[in-house]
């Protein structure tokens, strides 16, 4: 049995200790938002394949039917698109769920005592698992256009990692902020919304004019969904070094101040919620 020891200043000396002291409710906080997430519905986990597949219907039919894009090479254009949907769908859970997950919890976190960044980071852990089942249905349709990875593929993990290191800078943030200010309950949505369009998921980021790629190239989410195209398709969807490394830099700076921020603001969050 572990002795809780309660003295003045302790959470600050210990704080990061504390997180891997707390590792259990973690997990429980994560399993549990993961056996919710989908319960009392009729198609259950269904839910993670059909709204990121009908989203590719969609962006197929404006930009690949209407608009006449070409995916680069010899990928198929629903291919090109499915794997940037990959990203950006655990990007926009992540985030939605993640800038929710105090004000979830609030009963938790004005009770008992333990390192407030347990909950967002248990929120983005939870949106992995429907990255994962997403997956599932990108190497099904991979079969089907009979389109297979090289070694490429290899490289994926990396930008994985890159992906959840976004995810969690800008919850972070987001999560703070919610607690703090209850419109962003409201501005939320629409950044996810607006974020779907000025990220490269239904067109390659080759189309967007010289003049205006050091802007596009400051969302994070370029360098992360180009780098999934390209280990994915074989390297045939082009990977700007630039843009890649825009996204690294500003993912940094995204974790960083937001862990700052989060820690700033988190001797309040059980008076506020």
């Amino acid at each position: 049995m572990q002795e809780l020891i309660i003295e003045a200043g302790r959470t600050e000396r210990h704080y990061w200790r504390d997180l891997w002291r707390y590792r259990e409710l973690f997990y429980f906080l994560a399993w549990r938002d993961i056996l919710v997430r989908y319960k009392q519905t009729v198609i259950g986990v269904a839910w993670a394949l059909i709204r990121p597949f009908l989203t590719m219907l969609v962006f197929v039919f404006v930009f690949n039917r209407v608009a006449k894009l070409q995916a680069p090479g010899s990928v198929p254009y629903p291919l090109m698109v499915f794997a940037a949907m990959l990203p950006w769908q655990f990007f926009a859970t992540a985030l939605s769920e993640s800038s929710n997950s105090l004000i979830s919890n609030a009963n938790l976190i004005s009770k008992v005592y333990f390192p407030r960044l347990i909950v967002p980071a248990g929120a983005v852990i939870t949106s992995f698992v429907d990255f994962l089942i997403t997956f599932v249905l990108l190497a099904a349709m991979m079969i089907w256009y009979r389109y297979w990875p090289d070694w490429h593929i290899f490289t994926l993990p990396l930008f994985i990692a890159l992906a959840f290191a976004a995810a969690m800078g800008v919850g972070l943030w987001l999560c703070a902020l919610n607690v703090e200010y209850r419109d962003f309950r409201y501005i939320v949505p629409f950044i996810v919304q607006f974020g779907l369009y000025v990220s490269p998921v239904g067109f390659s980021s080759n189309i967007v004019p010289e003049k205006w790629q050091l802007l596009y190239s400051l969302n994070p989410m370029v360098g992360v969904i180009d780098g999934f195209r390209w280990a994915l398709l074989r390297g045939e969807s082009p990977l700007s070094i630039s843009a890649l490394s825009f996204s690294v830099f500003i993912t940094v700076v995204l974790c960083l101040t937001g862990v700052w921020y989060f820690r700033k603001m988190e001797k309040t969050f059980a008076d506020v919620i």
